[in-house]
């Protein structure tokens, strides 16, 4: 039985972004899943090889907890993914993070993976500082306008993009944003500059 390639994709691409661009890990996630086709075929090698094909990407920590989880989920749990956070985060080096992204982009439940894109993004939008927002309350607030499609995977994605490429932590890109008439930030004409108080 070969691992479905989507569980096998994400689960990838989400280890290898964890403190790393994404222009850095295309290179890598090709070679890797090139000598490493499926989650099968991960899960049977050692972690020698495993840690030669990470070799220049850094924070090896990511590899051997890839490697661990990989055998989890084929030999114990038939190659499926958990469908909760507290079951996803009991395999090793998923936090919050990662298991929400997953939950998302795996099974497209109604999650969002809260990076510092994603924070800055809802920072800006009701004008307050980062460290003074419960954002689980504010998602679980805001749950019905948020998840109004099936799209969950989409949106995880969107707004992780969105803050990366449009409401960026210097000059973002107003202009160009589709929901400045609902951005409080943007209303009151706010400067993002290096030491502004909602950049991350």
């Amino acid at each position: 039985k070969k691992s479905p390639k989507k569980l096998y994709y994400r689960l990838l691409s989400e280890f290898m972004l964890q403190q790393t661009q994404v222009k850095t890990v295309v290179p890598y996630f090709k070679k890797f899943t090139k000598e490493f086709p499926d989650l099968m075929s991960l899960s049977n090698s050692s972690e020698t090889k495993i840690l030669k094909s990470w070799e220049g990407l850094g924070y090896y920590s990511r590899a051997r907890n890839l490697l661990i989880t990989s055998r989890i989920i084929v030999n114990e749990r038939k190659e499926k993914l958990p469908k909760t956070l507290d079951e996803i985060k009991k395999l090793p080096g998923i936090g919050d993070y990662t298991g929400n992204a997953l939950l998302g982009l795996v099974h497209g439940q109604a999650q969002i993976a809260l990076d510092g894109n994603v924070k800055r993004f809802f920072s800006r939008i009701i004008d307050k500082n980062i460290s003074d927002i419960n954002f689980d309350l504010l998602i679980k607030k805001n749950k019905r306008n948020l998840f109004k499609t099936n799209r969950n995977s989409d949106l995880i994605e969107a707004l992780i993009e969105f803050g990366a490429l449009v409401c960026k932590p210097k000059k973002p890109d107003c202009n160009k944003c589709c929901v400045k008439r609902n951005c409080k930030s943007f209303k009151l004409n706010k400067k993002f500059k290096k030491n502004n108080k909602i950049k991350i």
